[in-house]
């Protein structure tokens, strides 16, 4: 997953004293549309590099002046996520495999191909374009207090269907008062929904406060919520503000809220109507202008009518509800996901990142996903630290077109659905190079020409995107 976040298009510089070999590579380069600055020396083409350029460099190790190997260092010490790809002689091979162990991103031998140059630059930038989008995804996330607005898209990661219905509902409610209830399974992202409701909204400059009711004791539940003057019981030393309070002209996120007592629901219902609350131990109201977002995986109405929950609450708290699919559900985010939780665990783990394979992405893509996203999360930090996977790796592919409802297409249909989805993500991965993907498919290309025509893929837009 990549982010839907601005960043540049990638630029490659290539570094070539040979003036026929830099011609040759970039018109190979450009004829395959990818932006080219060709260079004669590393001196003419340092002023490109900064901390985060969008570049890959592609530079010779034998140059007059500063050598390739030379730079290299030089390079990584001001973004050490810049690709930079060696061009070696056929006595500099093992000089590069050198290279490579001190951060070089790959190699070519002299004489190459024009494909396999295309090849190994099209990887590089795609890896160098999902660095730029978490960067630029980390930046607006620290900077959510001070911004008005944010990409939406940023945070809810995923491009189904179900999840820009979503992000619709958010933004359309975001600007209103309405309190709102959030449904959805372990897992899904109903915090991440809730801040969104919060950052989106009138109320994003005051207090998001998260409080999860599960965790609340029955007996300080009250004086959790409302406050509590002091001696107003034995440990109540001095006045206390409750979340309530604390949470005036901004949010209150009310997380597990099924299980809250029925004793503090009734209380919590008098405050949602009055919109004003008492603090334990005092008689005076004290308005509050707070908006109350909750959220269950427990089914609020149904519990309603079987008295596990106030009817009259579900009503109040339900004003709007926003529903979140589960993860089986919008399989054809997993890869983009997976790709962003790959990102973010090699940076904070401070390791080399890792892309699922071919026949990994299959295994993702077939899992159940019980844990939802979180589950998914897992996994990519797991692939990140070379742990072993589980039950991912076990999973039968039958799994992926196991019917999830009523009305469910059939298998034929959801195995097609399935590998458009595995084709899609591997052009997508490629930008486009529809050679390099048959590789990582691990199919002829004349078959994936094929299917591709018969799954109405349109690799245009997908060079588009890229």
């Amino acid at each position: 997953m990549t982010a839907a976040a601005t960043t540049p298009p990638i630029q490659v510089l290539l570094i070539e004293d040979d003036a026929d070999v830099r011609l040759g590579s970039q018109q190979a380069l450009e004829l395959e549309g990818i932006a080219v600055q060709p260079f004669e020396s590393v001196e003419a083409a340092r002023r490109a590099i900064h901390a985060g350029a969008p570049v890959v460099v592609v530079c010779d190790v034998r140059l007059p002046g500063l050598s390739g190997l030379e730079w290299l260092p030089q390079v990584l010490a001001q973004d050490a996520q810049i690709p930079f790809i060696l061009v070696t002689g056929h006595g500099d091979v093992s000089m590069a495999v050198h290279a490579m162990r001190d951060g070089a991103y790959d190699f070519i031998e002299k004489p190459f191909s024009s494909d396999h140059l295309v090849s190994t630059v099209r990887r590089a930038m795609d890896k160098r374009a999902l660095v730029l989008q978490v960067q630029s995804l980390h930046t607006q996330l620290a900077q959510r207090d001070s911004e008005a607005v944010q990409d939406i898209q940023s945070v809810l990661i995923g491009r189904s269907a179900a999840m820009e219905q979503v992000r619709q509902t958010i933004l359309a409610l975001a600007g209103t008062n309405a309190d709102v209830l959030i449904y959805g399974e372990t897992g899904t992202g109903k915090e991440l929904v809730a801040r969104c409701l919060h950052d989106f909204s009138p109320r994003r400059n005051h207090a998001f406060v998260p409080l999860n009711c599960g965790g609340m004791p029955e007996n300080l539940a009250e004086s959790e919520l409302f406050g509590h003057e002091a001696g107003s019981f034995t440990s109540a030393q001095k006045m206390r503000t409750g979340k309530f309070e604390h949470a005036h002209r901004g949010t209150l996120f009310l997380d597990e809220i099924e299980t809250m007592p029925i004793a503090i629901q009734i209380k919590l219902l008098r405050v949602l109507q009055e919109r004003q609350i008492e603090r334990v131990g005092s008689n005076t109201a004290i308005p509050i202008d707070t908006r109350v977002i909750a959220a269950s995986k427990a089914d609020l109405k149904q519990w309603a009518e079987h008295k596990q929950f106030r009817a009259d609450l579900y009503y109040r708290i339900a004003v709007a509800l926003v529903e979140l699919p589960p993860l089986r559900e919008r399989r054809e985010d997993i890869p983009l996901l997976f790709e962003h939780f790959c990102l973010l665990a090699a940076k904070r783990y401070q390791q080399t990142q890792r892309n699922p394979d071919a026949r990994l992405m299959a295994q993702l893509m077939a899992h159940s996903w019980p844990g939802n996203v979180r589950e998914l999360k897992n996994v990519a930090d797991r692939l990140v630290l070379g742990l072993p996977l589980g039950s991912v790796t076990a999973a039968p592919a039958s799994e992926a077109a196991a019917p999830t409802a009523t009305g469910t297409p059939g298998l034929g249909q959801q195995m097609a659905r399935f590998e458009e989805i595995l084709i899609t993500q591997a052009l997508r991965q490629h930008q486009g190079d529809v050679g390099a993907a048959a590789q990582t498919l691990q199919v002829p290309r004349p078959t994936l020409y094929d299917k591709m025509r018969k799954l109405g893929i349109d690799n245009s837009q997908i060079r588009q995107q890229g």
